[in-house]
Parts: C-alpha cells; sequence; structure tokens
C-alpha cells in the first residue's frame, strides 16, 4: 500500500466529525438517564468511524469508475482519480472495512439484542449503496437522506438505545439535529461539485434543483437544528441544554459565506460545516451534563 499517507487522505479526516459526534450526543443523553457503560460506547464509535470511512473509500473508487472525479474537480484531491491508490485496491479495503465494522458490531448485537444486526446490516449496506450497487442513491438525489437518517438519527437515537434499552422522543430530537447539519457538510460538497456531477449523470439535489435551492436547503437545515434544541430544552425545562444556540452566530455567518464563496473557497466553507457540527456536538454534549 506504500505511504500512508493517501490512505489517511481517503479516509477523509474533516468529515469525521459526522460519525464521532452523534455517538458523544447519544451517550450523554443515556449518561442524563443515569445509564452508562462504556464498552459498547467505543463500540458503537469505531462501529460509526468504519462506516464513515468504508462509504468515503467507496466514494472514492465509484466517483472514479463513474466519471465523477476529474481534474476540473474543486474539491481535495480524490486517490483514486489522482492514480495513489489502484481502483480495485480501494474497493477491496472498503470491502474490508464494512466486514469489520459488521465483525465489531456483533459485539452491540450479543450486548442489547438482534434489532441492532437489522441496523447494522442496513447502515452497511447503505454505506455501500450511496454511490455504488445498482442504485446508487447520490446518483439519484437521495444521498440527503441517506445522511440524515444514518449520520443523524440512526447513530443517535442507535447509541442511546444501545446504553438504555429505550427510545425517547429526545434522543430523536438531538438525533435529528445532528443529522441536519451532517448534511449541510454534503450540500456544500454538492454545491461545489455541481458541474462535474452534472457532466457525470450525477444528479444531486443541487444539479436537480439547482444552486439557489442549496442555499434555502443549508440554512433551513440550520434552522431545523435550532429547532429541535429548542424542543429539547421545552421537554427537559432545563435551560443549559440551550447552550449550543451559542454557535447560532457561526451557522449565521456561514450561510452568507456559502451564498458569497466560489471555487476553492468552497472547501474552506465545508470544513468549517464540519467544525460546526462538532462545536454543536460539544455545546450539546456540555449542555446536557450540566443540566
Amino acid at each position: 500500500m506504500g505511504s500512508l499517507a493517501p490512505w489517511i487522505a481517503a479516509a477523509r479526516p474533516k468529515t469525521l466529525p459526522a460519525a464521532v459526534s452523534p455517538i458523544m450526543v447519544g451517550t450523554v443523553e443515556a449518561m442524563e438517564q443515569g445509564r452508562i457503560d462504556w464498552f459498547p460506547v467505543f463500540i458503537c464509535l469505531g462501529f460509526a468511524l468504519f462506516i464513515q470511512i468504508g462509504t468515503n473509500m467507496a466514494n472514492d473508487y465509484f466517483d472514479f469508475i463513474k466519471g465523477a472525479d476529474t481534474e476540473s474537480r474543486l474539491g481535495p484531491e480524490r486517490q483514486v482519480a489522482a492514480g495513489k491508490i489502484a481502483p480495485r485496491t480501494m474497493l477491496l479495503v472498503a470491502i474490508a472495512i464494512f466486514i469489520a465494522a459488521f465483525l465489531l458490531g456483533l459485539n452491540l448485537v450479543a450486548y442489547r439484542g438482534w434489532e441492532l444486526l437489522v441496523i447494522g446490516v442496513l447502515s452497511i449496506i447503505f454505506g455501500y449503496a450511496y454511490t455504488g450497487g445498482p442504485y446508487p442513491l447520490a446518483y439519484h438525489g437521495l444521498g440527503d437522506i441517506f445522511v440524515i437518517v444514518f449520520f443523524g438519527l440512526v447513530a443517535t437515537v442507535g447509541t442511546f438505545y444501545v446504553l438504555t434499552g429505550e427510545l425517547t422522543t429526545e434522543s430523536c430530537l438531538l438525533g435529528l439535529a445532528l443529522g441536519c447539519l451532517a448534511n449541510n457538510i454534503l450540500v456544500v460538497n454538492n454545491y461545489r461539485d455541481l458541474e462535474t456531477d452534472a457532466q457525470a449523470g450525477k444528479r444531486t439535489l443541487v444539479v436537480r434543483l439547482g444552486r439557489n435551492f442549496a442555499l434555502k436547503q443549508y440554512r433551513i437545515q440550520f434552522l431545523v437544528a435550532y429547532l429541535m434544541v429548542g424542543c429539547y430544552f421545552v421537554l427537559t425545562e432545563k435551560g443549559w441544554t440551550l447552550l449550543p444556540c451559542l454557535s447560532i452566530p457561526l451557522a449565521w455567518k456561514l450561510g452568507s459565506t456559502l451564498s458569497e464563496a466560489k471555487g476553492y473557497e468552497l472547501n474552506g466553507v465545508l470544513a468549517k460545516s464540519a467544525q460546526l457540527l462538532l462545536l454543536f456536538s460539544v455545546l450539546t454534549v456540555i449542555g446536557v451534563a450540566i443540566g
């Protein structure tokens, strides 16, 4: 495999807050209920990271094969397209990571119940099907739903369920908030790649509905995230849970920046969208813990 640098780049470290954040928030919500066992927490974290990295590497392979990654692409360098990792090698490693996720997830099945096997298998299938398989989600405008559901609701509520054996409205609210913020990373990515995606037949929502729609979607998803914080506060009546609202000025600024940014500047907006997700999650953890 040569140097590790291409593999680290293929994992896309800047996107990993989307995997880590829901595990953090689901864990602190379980702690608020008086439930904590660190072994399954670390298993949930490992599973989420494997799914994220496997999805990223499969995306690197399939976007190259389908012609979505070209020299005119404005985003960070993709390792298969750059010739730094052989296509077949990338695909095999992605599959190996998904298999590792499955084997690791079996610990959660043993810990909590068979229903987690269903959730785990679906997570792996949809991770692969994001850009692969007979009906790649990202190529049919369904990538946004995948991110909101699996990197928001499933990861957050799933972690909470593993630790407590319960499903609550509060955990769903937090999961939806994180899903919207995680999907804003994808919105910026697709906003930046509109032209090359359209040429490759990758019919993302931005390709289908245009840049103006993407700008509105980006802001609306911020609005929904903070609205969920407000609903969580109403249900719990704990003022500290409003702490994530301290990140609203940054969200406001990012909304304006996206509308003005062009070309390579959008890579910075993408990175800052991921940082906002992490900041929001840390503030949520602190707020729920203190509350």
